[in-house]
């Protein structure tokens, strides 16, 4: 069945929503996917305070947290509403909603839990489209990590033909949000996936932190750029225990948080300038470490990492020779990437096919992943599919 569907994430950055729409389509054993465009809106700032304030390591009450999850559903609603109007032109069928994450609940290397917030009834009853929501929850249950997702994109998109007119190649895809993670083929041609660690979180916050809030990114790793790595304290970062453990495995603010960076530096005197080139180049050290473990000869980028020209270059020159290019030469844009990622689960979810891979995320099974919340119309779902796609095609 061919679909409208208008996919919709919040990252761990928390500071815009961002909404894909995707004519998607079954042909055989491979996905059509027609990208139609990504429509971007910031987080207001009083919401984004308000999400900071509540998410670990700090205190929050039940009140807030439902609070939060009906004004993020009402937001969710809106932008949605927008995209279908702007983009789908009041045709899209469907919603896909990940939501805004704010606890992921990891004990002893296994998950057991985790919440998003955006109430999807409130989506559904801002556009009058059935919405899918609750999208890690399933894989958990069974056992896995409930991330990354991304993996069955990258398998059927990035991982799908390994080949380049020079020869064979071995691919990696690498997220570049808050948190990194990748995508890679085993020794045994499974697909395995899992967070390396924090990417923009650590930056973001020292960013906040060092400019009393005046600045929340570094913007073009300007920076970055112009500071200088503390080796002392880039070897503290990089003792994390996290890092040594086995895939699978998932983290997030949980873990990678302001406090993380403070407890780090300590009394150090240290510039922001120099914390921003030490964490770079801490993100960057654990990407290429990540290729070189797997083999990685050919690393495809994509997520708002890719935005900062000081960490692409690093990671190019540590991770040499691999090399790096963006998720956009395959047809789908970098900073689009997970909005069209959940655009792709929702259609696969509906038509009852399993959205995750199971060595992967580590869960006994593959799963159909989600939650359905009726539209305005009775809900019709299509009928089920028996072939498991092998390949996502992208015409642009």
């Amino acid at each position: 069945m061919d679909l409208t569907v208008i996919g919709m994430i919040s990252g761990t950055s928390y500071d815009a929503i961002d909404a894909a729409v995707a004519e998607l389509a079954l042909d055989g054993e491979e996905i059509v996917c027609r990208p139609r465009g990504l429509h971007s809106e910031d987080v207001p700032e009083e919401l984004r305070s308000r999400l900071a304030a509540a998410l670990p390591p700090h205190p929050t009450t039940l009140e807030e947290v439902c609070r939060l999850d009906t004004e993020l559903g009402r937001l969710f609603g809106s932008v949605a509403a927008n995209a279908n109007e702007r983009i789908a032109g009041g045709g899209a069928q469907l919603v896909v909603s990940h939501g805004q994450t704010v606890f992921h609940w990891v004990d002893g290397g296994r998950a057991l839990g985790t919440l998003q917030l955006g109430a999807a009834a409130w989506i559904a009853e801002a556009t009058g489209l059935p919405t899918v929501s609750d999208l890690r929850t399933r894989d958990i249950a069974r056992g896995g990590h409930g991330a990354p997702l991304a993996s069955i994109l990258d398998e059927l998109l990035v991982l799908a033909d390994e080949s380049d007119p020079s020869g064979p190649v071995t691919r990696g895809s690498l997220n570049l949000g808050g948190i990194s993670n990748i995508t890679v083929r085993d020794p045994h041609g499974r697909v395995i996936a899992y967070d390396i660690g924090p990417a923009n979180a650590l930056m973001d916050s020292a960013v906040t932190d060092g400019t009393a809030g005046a600045e929340r990114m570094d913007a073009g790793g300007v920076r970055a750029a112009r500071g200088r790595v503390d080796h002392a304290l880039l070897d503290r970062l990089l003792a994390e225990p996290y890092y040594r453990l086995p895939p699978p495995k998932s983290t997030g603010k949980e873990l990678f948080h302001a406090d993380y960076v403070r407890d780090a530096v300590g009394d150090r005197a240290i510039t922001t300038d120099d914390l921003l080139a030490t964490l770079t180049e801490l993100t960057a050290r654990l990407v290429a470490d990540a290729c070189r473990e797997h083999g990685v000869t050919e690393l495809v980028a994509a997520g708002g990492g890719v935005r900062n020209p000081t960490l692409m270059r690093r990671i190019g020159e540590i991770a040499a020779p691999t090399r790096v290019r963006p998720i956009d030469d395959f047809g789908l844009p970098a900073q689009g990437k997970e909005a069209y990622l959940f655009a792709l689960l929702g259609y696969l979810s509906v038509h009852g096919i399993d959205g995750t891979i199971a060595s992967a995320t580590g869960a006994a099974t593959g799963s159909v992943l989600g939650s359905l919340t009726p539209g305005a119309r009775p809900l019709v779902l299509p009928d089920p599919v028996g072939v498991r796609p092998r390949r996502l095609r992208v015409v642009t």
